[in-house]
């Protein structure tokens, strides 16, 4: 059993900063590739970075420059620092991650969590 749980949504006015976090608990091993979705009222979810184990970090063109995505593997842990934020950020933010399960023998198999979603609102 395991799960993610996030945090630092709100309310922010354009040209301002939040950051989010989503800690992993329970039964793991290790986490492969952790990563930040985001999903509009009327439109797909989408991602927004995603970040290996081993550090190598992924953007989508409409946040690069603005979003620093990070992570603690001791503290099973990602971030996504968002800067200059602007209305069309708004959005439900997901986080994702890849976990390796531990059991009583060792490693089990992999499982794909998603978050509860935080809502983040960019007012113009």
């Amino acid at each position: 059993q395991v799960e993610l749980v996030e945090s630092g949504g709100g309310l922010v006015q354009a040209g301002g900063s939040l950051r989010l976090s989503c800690a992993a608990s329970g039964s793991i091993f290790s986490i492969n590739d952790m990563g930040w979705y985001r999903q509009s009222p009327g439109k797909q979810r989408e991602m927004v970075a995603t970040i290996t184990s081993g550090g190598s970090m992924y953007y989508a063109d409409s946040v690069k420059g603005r979003f620093t995505i990070s992570r603690d593997n001791a503290k099973n842990t990602v971030y996504l620092q968002m800067t200059s934020l602007k209305p069309e950020d708004t959005a439900v933010y997901y986080c994702n991650a890849d976990i390796l399960i531990k059991t009583m023998l060792g490693p089990g198999g992999f499982v794909d969590r998603w978050g509860q979603g935080t809502q983040v609102t960019v007012s113009s």
